[in-house]
């Protein structure tokens, strides 16, 4: 009897989910501007922070915050939405001249007795396809960022409130003192995550954005710019990034200089993922590698280009909550790495 009562309840939380997840993704129109905008508003607050020691006033600082976010808005969607549109312009030449390549490497490969049946291989892949994964996220957060009034408007209140935000989690629990720490840790390592994330995503764009211009690849701000924001996404992000340019630079200007696009952002992406992330980060936040690459299927398929952004974040936030629940414990250690089993042990 208490094994059938336990099943029941199972399939209880299970339908709720169901039905939670179902209306999160019917109203993903409003819930994608409000999740961005809190994590815009987690990555700006150090800046209140950093105003708030040279004495300067809550509302004076935010205000500078959201111009300077308006600054750079501005400025980088100007750049990036007219290299969008002289791109897309292109874009059919582009991929005729790929598909070009693709037979030339073809017939390469015929020479040294790699057969390939080449319409076989183009009607199951299209090569032009690579090319339109990362330029249709790029204008799938392009659509959402359209509510950019609306996200700004609730970045300012997040601001405003964030000072109290943790203290009224902490009133409004039954037992604070358990979980406080709790709470802290999770606040502490989603700013610290993102703030770190930031950075190096903003030293992966630029430096990826100079490096192409110095290779004379056309539409080096785009890409730049495509390599800072697919940085959030984990494990497949910068390889998602690289393609287009690769391609580009091998369809203008050759195997060569898309050979040394490629070792570029490889080199890029090693120094700034295994190097320099690792020594601010530390250890992380705690997910195992299997598990970041499922969120990112996960929260792209429940919120699209912001959930595959923000995939790791979001999954923390459910971990964190797992962790504080005497019955979800169990699952958040089984999406953990695993080095609290191994420490016990």
């Amino acid at each position: 009897m208490a094994n059938l009562t336990g099943i029941n309840k199972s399939l209880i939380i299970l339908a709720a989910l169901v039905v939670v997840l179902a209306g999160i993704k019917a109203a993903s129109v409003v819930i994608i501007p409000f999740i961005l905008a809190g994590f815009i508003a987690i990555i700006c607050n150090p800046l209140i922070t950093f105003f708030g020691k040279y004495k300067i006033p809550k509302g004076p600082a935010v205000i500078l915050v959201v111009l300077i976010i308006v600054g750079i808005g501005i400025s980088l969607g100007g750049l990036v939405g007219q290299s969008v549109s002289d791109f897309s312009q292109q874009l059919p030449e582009y991929k005729v001249k790929l598909k070009e390549q693709f037979v030339w490497l073809v017939d390469v490969a015929s020479q040294y007795n790699i057969l390939i049946n080449k319409e076989q291989i183009l009607a199951m892949f299209d090569p032009g396809k690579l090319v339109d994964v990362a330029t249709n996220m790029l204008t799938g957060l392009g659509g959402v960022m359209a509510n950019m009034f609306l996200i700004l408007l609730t970045v300012i209140f997040m601001l405003f409130e964030a000072p109290m935000l943790s203290k009224k989690i902490h009133m409004s629990l039954n037992d604070p003192q358990r979980k406080m720490a709790q709470i802290d840790r999770f606040l502490e390592s989603i700013n610290s995550y993102l703030a770190i994330k930031t950075l190096v995503s903003l030293g992966t764009g630029l430096i990826a954005a100079i490096y192409l211009w110095i290779l004379g690849v056309d539409y080096f701000v785009l890409w730049g710019v495509i390599a800072f924001m697919f940085n959030y996404i984990p494990n497949i992000g910068s390889i998602i990034a690289a393609v287009p340019a690769v391609l580009l630079a091998l369809i203008t200007q050759g195997p060569l200089i898309a050979g040394l696009v490629a070792a570029g952002y490889l080199t890029i992406n090693t120094v700034m993922g295994n190097i320099v992330e690792p020594k601010f980060m530390g250890k992380g936040l705690g997910l195992s590698t299997l598990v970041v690459f499922l969120s990112l299927i996960f929260w792209g398929w429940l919120l699209g280009t912001v959930g595959m952004l923000l995939s790791v974040p979001l999954t923390m936030i459910v971990k964190i909550a797992l962790e504080a629940s005497n019955e979800g414990r169990w699952f958040a250690t089984l999406i953990g790495t695993g080095e609290e089993a191994i420490s016990e042990e």
